[in-house]
């Protein structure tokens, strides 16, 4: 069993990167390893806070890399099912990495994201900071910078050390670069969340970016990715999401 907390939600159910490091967890505890190397989400219920089970399956043990796969549920109900790889994140080197950390204002100048603006309560902010470059927040004010970008500052509220874990969270943790676009504003459920976790991060505090490049047919692609205190990428992720419909 696993408990999903009250003020890890938005609108009430809660957050998708939230519910993918629970049930990464137990995926990890059942491959007997450290971290998720790479996880697949796909999200087939809105799930409120309250007590869930999960079960996981052993698909193959390798010497470096165990698969599992996993089902989250509420009674019978299922909310969430997942295929991932775990093992121990080796060291950064060597490597090569040919993109760089996004132009990003300080951590002081970047805009807090609220837990509520009056209309689209984000419970999930009593719990993180998330702060927003001021390029990219013209939203809050009903403007659009008219880029789907969004990059941002993610730390928890407490400070504490990031793990592999918090990843999976950070990833889904920003509102949707196409809150940015002249478009109807409202929910984008997420469908399918998938994160590469390419180093143990360094410190408290990780520089993000996502960009959406295409938004067809209702629904929308996400890209992001994540750098820590030290300057590594330490997670790359992309969602498939139903476009907002006001």
């Amino acid at each position: 069993m696993a408990n999903v907390q009250d003020g890890w939600d938005i609108m009430g159910n809660a957050n998708g990167g939230y519910l993918t490091a629970i049930a990464a967890r137990a995926m990890l505890d059942g491959a007997e390893r450290r971290d998720p190397f790479t996880l697949t989400t796909h999200f087939l219920s809105p799930v409120p806070f309250g007590e869930v089970s999960m079960g996981v399956e052993t698909v193959k043990v390798g010497k470096l890399v165990t698969t599992m796969t996993g089902v989250m549920r509420r009674g019978d109900r299922q909310l969430l099912r997942l295929i991932g790889a775990f093992g121990e994140m080796g060291e950064p080197h060597p490597q090569l990495v040919d993109t760089a950390p996004p132009d990003m204002a300080s951590f002081e100048e970047c805009i807090k994201r609220e837990t509520d603006d009056g209309s689209f309560p984000v419970g999930l902010m009593k719990n993180l900071t998330v702060r927003m470059h001021p390029d990219d927040s013209m939203f809050i004010n009903g403007g659009h910078s008219g880029v789907a970008l969004m990059r941002g500052w993610f730390e928890f509220k407490d400070l504490r050390p990031l793990d592999t874990l918090s990843l999976l969270l950070a990833t889904d943790a920003m509102p949707p670069p196409v809150f940015n676009l002249p478009i109807a504003s409202g929910w984008v459920p997420t469908l399918e969340l998938t994160v590469h976790v390419r180093a143990v991060p360094v410190g408290t505090r990780l520089a993000c970016v996502f960009r959406t490049r295409v938004l067809q047919g209702g629904l929308l692609e996400e890209d992001g990715e994540l750098w820590d205190e030290a300057g590594n990428l330490v997670a790359l992720s992309r969602q498939m999401a139903v476009a907002p419909r006001g």
